[in-house]
């Protein structure tokens, strides 16, 4: 009871609220246009400064866009137990400033990068040097620790600013979140249109230094603010609990559970826990050993067990079987993400060999920026689905969620593989025209341009935007809500991996399909020139992965149980995110 007192007449911590979010918005809107900015273009880059193959370059950009987001995991597991948001955000934020400025120098600095490709010797190519290769390695490193910091946190660290036990704080927390998408949308814009036509036709050093810049001014909005921040003390993994439950139960494998589990197994609560109670279930019962309670585990005077890796309690095991069973439909995420890596790969690469006027001018749509239609479709999808098809479908059907949360993933599945034929048909198109009837044009390395003008690349780019509405979006949601919510941050970086496997995935199928197809006697479906190689085909064997992948999805929806919980007038707003152990 003493400490329970304690716990009542703790001093609340000062939220700032709406004060804070110049400084947090301000770090979040830098940092976005800063690093998308650089990653948007990062494959013409790579092809045409550091004269990359297509292939190397876009194996390289999968491992990097992977790693950041494998990363993720690390990041919060280390914000979590140890550093807290704000270390873990401050420290991420200069390390992506660094590796900004140093990719900056590998391109003011002519001797840190080979000597332009000429067109007319495009076969004679300068490749790369071992020193300048470490430097270029050097600054992706720095950006992957920025990465897996700020990734993971952002999104969480604003919402500690509200205060979640009154009205005022939970309309703060949910107008954070517009503002935050809000913001997420308009960098992502300016980055694909201003940043990269800079990049792309006025030149490289300033392109990338302008991103260099806006990230130092993220750095510098973060700390400003450093004194009205409330500051989430870490608490622990939930990564400890999950591996004491798998401990446990497998040191107590061979005892018998008894006859009325949910009533004779260890149930500890945390007073302080914002976990929901989760009830007993026989699903994955070799777990449930982890709370059988035998003469040698102690009990604290709290009721707590004296040790944990002894003794587990149900909430314990149940935390990990919520965890577990999502496994399965994480697993069909990953190759629905291998359709937006191709999207943000090989689209840019049909748009060089396309062409990209605007009407009669001379002005071209750089090729990078082709990507915001993805995003366009995507931002303007949205509201229509949340203000009318829904409201529409509850009238029609009378259900408060007429679509679940594994039907939307589903839909967002058959637009992927609707995504993948368009672009094959595309595709074929494109390279009939450019061998029929070429523009005046030649790329280096590449081949002639199609004169099949860059704006048939679009409906592709808006079905899969509407795809990554349903599937994304919808996984997204799926996870936080499945997910203890102790575990919401890890939730986040659940979806992060399950992009960084797909990126993994891609470069491996990519590799694959350059090695083992061939067009003629020296070419194969992903050559350097699109027009020798076959990328239709590829969309099209991607499409019938996408469609085996599909099948295995609505097994694996069948037969997934949702998370329940039993509420208690001590669970409040279990839906929002809540600081744990607040210190500012």
């Amino acid at each position: 009871m003493q400490k329970n007192e304690v716990a009542v007449t703790k001093k609340e911590p000062n939220y700032r609220g709406v004060k804070a979010m110049p400084f947090v918005m301000g770090n979040e809107t830098f940092e976005k246009l800063g690093t998308i900015g650089t990653s948007s273009n990062m494959l013409v880059y790579l092809t045409t400064v550091f004269n990359m193959s297509s292939i190397s370059a876009t194996n390289l950009i999968n491992i990097f866009n992977g790693t950041c987001n494998f990363g993720t995991l690390f990041g919060a597991f280390l914000s979590d137990t140890y550093l807290g948001r704000y270390k873990t955000i401050g420290i991420a934020s200069v390390s992506s400033f660094l590796g900004m400025l140093v990719l900056t120098v590998t391109a003011a600095v002519s001797a840190l990068h080979p000597p332009k490709c000429e067109a007319e010797k495009s076969n004679k190519c300068v490749d790369p040097t071992t020193w300048q290769l470490a430097l270029l390695f050097n600054a992706f490193g720095l950006l992957v620790v920025g990465a897996s910091g700020i990734r993971p946190c952002n999104l969480a660290f604003g919402a500690d600013q509200f205060n979640p036990n009154t009205d005022s704080g939970r309309k703060g927390i949910n107008s954070f979140f517009n503002w935050y998408y809000f913001s997420f949308t308009f960098a992502m814009m300016i980055s694909l249109t201003l940043i990269v036509y800079v990049q792309s036709n006025v030149n490289w050093a300033i392109g990338l230094g302008i991103p260099a810049f806006l990230m130092f001014l993220s750095v510098a909005f973060f700390f400003i603010g450093s004194r009205i921040y409330v500051k989430v003390l870490p608490e622990g993994s939930p990564l400890t609990s999950m591996a004491q439950v798998l401990v446990v139960a497998f040191k107590k494998r061979k005892l018998k559970l008894p006859e009325q589990p949910w009533s004779n197994l260890f149930n500890y609560v945390p007073p302080n826990s914002i976990n929901s109670k989760l009830p007993y279930t026989d699903q994955l019962r070799f777990l449930n050993k982890a709370a059988i309670i035998t003469t040698n585990d102690k009990i604290n005077t709290d009721g707590s067990a004296a040790n944990p890796w002894c003794l587990c309690s149900i909430q314990q095991v149940e935390a990990i079987k919520c965890v577990i069973r999502v496994i399965p439909i994480w697993i069909s995420g990953i190759l629905y993400y291998v359709i937006i890596a191709q999207m943000q790969s090989y689209v840019v690469f049909q748009a060089i060999q396309s062409n990209r006027h605007l009407g009669s001018g001379k002005f071209r749509i750089p090729a990078a920026t082709y990507i915001i239609f993805m995003m366009l479709s995507l931002s303007i999808w949205i509201p229509l689905y949340d203000r009318l098809i829904l409201p529409s479908l509850r009238r029609i059907t009378r259900k408060e969620e007429p679509i679940s949360l594994l039907q939307r993933v589903g839909i967002g599945m058959v637009l992927a593989i609707v995504t993948m034929i368009v672009s094959a048909l595309v595709e074929n198109h494109r390279r009939t025209l450019a061998l029929t009837r070429p523009t005046l044009g030649l790329v280096p390395r590449k081949g002639s341009i199609s004169s099949m003008s860059g704006c048939w690349l679009i409906p592709q780019l808006a079905i899969a935007g509407i795809s990554e509405a349903f599937t994304v979006i919808g996984l997204i949601e799926f996870y936080y809500k499945q997910f203890p919510e102790n575990m919401r941050s890890f939730a986040g970086s659940f979806v992060f991996c399950e992009s960084a496997v797909a990126s993994y995935l891609s470069s491996f199928l990519i590799s694959v399909v350059h090695g083992t197809t061939r067009v003629g006697e020296a070419e194969n479906w992903l050559s350097e020139d699109l027009n020798k190689g076959r990328l239709d085909y590829f969309y099209y064997m991607v499409a019938g992965l996408e469609v085996i992948n599909l099948g295995y999805f609505l097994i694996c929806a069948k037969y997934y149980k949702y998370k329940t919980t039993e509420k208690n007038s001590k669970d409040v707003a279990m839906d929002e995110l809540q600081p744990q152990k607040p210190a500012v």
